[in-house]
């Protein structure tokens, strides 16, 4: 799965399970339990979830296939 700007967050969650714990390395803080991470990522896309975490998207696409990559370790 390729993982670009209009990917929706729930897609990634439905791939590769729940990245929270990696993505926190990189000090991007949990939002809720991981239910209530299901339902709302069902409507973000990586786009909106960089802006609302104030990370650049380019920064936040990088993290994401290194949180994907480390998930599949």
């Amino acid at each position: 799965m390729e993982i670009t700007k209009g990917t929706y967050v729930s897609d990634i969650l439905k791939e590769h399970g729940d990245i929270a714990e990696v993505m926190e390395i990189f000090g991007v803080k949990r939002v809720g339990g991981y239910g209530v991470r299901k339902f709302l990522t069902r409507f973000i896309t990586v786009r909106t979830a960089a802006f609302v975490h104030r990370i650049p998207l380019d920064n936040f696409l990088g993290m994401l296939q290194v949180a994907v990559a480390e998930k599949a370790k």
